[in-house]
């Protein structure tokens, strides 16, 4: 017996081992023709070759994939554009960033080589040892004895009224009293941590006083160093009176305070660099001494001239502070104990309580008298009363 499927096409009956029984045969027969239920429809033949064209471009992309040698990527089986999407909107975009970006930063270069070119100085002054500059960083504070004098200027010009350092170790040095720190305090020679504090902060205040005062470097007598000393110290306060007094060379004020006659030079801007150390050790039972080693440059002109020179003083200055109990002192006020001085850059046979810089144009080949100096040099000290010629400013 034989039965037709709603297609028309001839079906034997399955056998009788088979799964399905007559009563479920019959069934599905009878769903077939009225139209219902699940059985199998016959695809339309818009379907099938829509069909057949996704199998056609399936198997040309994997053709294409295969051409192209994309040993480690699986060709994508082909999809239809997005609606209303570009097909390659992100990929543009990234394009149109890419060259925009290209864009600023070949701006960016150009712009920077004509600055340079320009001003070279703006990259060449940030090189090791390309020149000085008014910015240059401040060394760190002298924490030990030098064993070294500086190395050389690398700046040939010499120093102007905006630059009057130029070309000096101390360029890099601190301004003012900014050089001239106090080490940590602590009880020595029966004295106090207090006690101890006080004679460094009191020799502190009489190095700015007698070296950094602006009416003290004018020539003016130095009231605020002078209170500072011990009146009972004897004879201390009275010599350095008079020598300011009556300056000569059996008393030189010179020994303690920087003094420029006003009517011959005046200082290039307000700073004076500095640079040195303090310390201190236990002195006679009751007392404690302070070490002051520091070197003071000024940069000066001429009154009335352009020409720009600077002097260089260093000093080696003992104090100490005595307990009143034991000693015949003041409380809280400093004795000299040593008082000594190089300057570099001074007319040493002057002996009227001032400096006397020369300027570039006074040099017209002068006789040279005693050994080369370097005013710079702090590892070495030259004996107080030599005159020698120094060898930089």
């Amino acid at each position: 017996m034989s039965t037709r499927t709603p297609a028309g096409e001839p079906s034997e009956r399955p056998d009788e081992g088979s799964a399905v029984s007559d009563e479920q045969w019959a069934e599905l027969v009878r769903q077939a023709e009225s139209g219902g239920g699940d059985a199998p429809k016959e695809p339309s033949a818009r379907a099938r070759m829509v069909t057949a064209r996704l199998r056609a471009l399936d198997e040309e992309a994997a053709a294409s994939g295969r051409r192209r040698g994309w040993r480690n990527k699986p060709a994508e089986p082909w999809q239809p554009d997005g609606w209303r999407t570009g097909p390659s909107q992100h990929t543009n975009d990234r394009r149109q960033k890419r060259k925009r970006l290209v864009g600023v930063l070949g701006c960016v270069v150009v712009l920077g080589v004509l600055v340079v070119t320009m001003r070279p100085s703006l990259l060449t002054d940030h090189l090791p040892g390309a020149g000085d500059s008014v910015d240059a960083a401040p060394m760190p504070a002298e924490t030990a004895p030098p064993t070294v004098a500086p190395a050389d200027g690398t700046d040939p010009e010499r120093p102007t009224r905006e630059e009057p350092f130029r070309g000096s170790p101390a360029l890099r040095w601190a301004d003012g009293a900014a050089g001239i720190q106090t080490p940590a305090a602590e009880a020595v020679g029966g004295m106090s941590k207090d006690e101890v504090e006080q004679a460094l902060r009191a020799t502190r205040q009489l190095l700015v006083a007698a070296n950094l005062d602006p009416s003290t470097l004018r020539g003016e007598k130095p009231e605020e160093a002078l209170e500072l000393l011990d009146p009972l110290q004897k004879g201390e306060r009275t010599r350095l009176e008079r020598s300011l007094a009556e300056p000569g060379e059996g008393q030189d004020p010179l020994m303690l305070f920087s003094r420029f006659d006003p009517d011959e030079t005046r200082l290039v801007g307000d700073v004076v660099k500095t640079r040195g150390r303090m310390t201190f050790e236990a002195g006679p039972t009751g007392s404690v001494e302070v070490h002051a080693d520091y070197t003071f440059v000024y940069p000066l002109m001429r009154a009335g001239g352009d020409e720009v020179a600077r002097t260089i003083v260093r000093r080696k200055l003992t104090t100490a502070l005595h307990d009143p109990e034991r000693f015949v002192a003041t409380p809280g006020k400093l004795s000299v104990v040593t008082s000594q001085q190089n300057v570099g850059n001074t007319a040493c046979e002057v002996n009227d309580g001032f400096l006397h810089p020369s300027f570039p144009s006074d040099r017209t080949d002068p006789e040279r008298k005693g050994p080369d100096v370097d005013p710079y040099d702090r590892s070495e000290w030259q004996p107080d009363g030599s005159c020698g010629t120094v060898t930089r400013t």
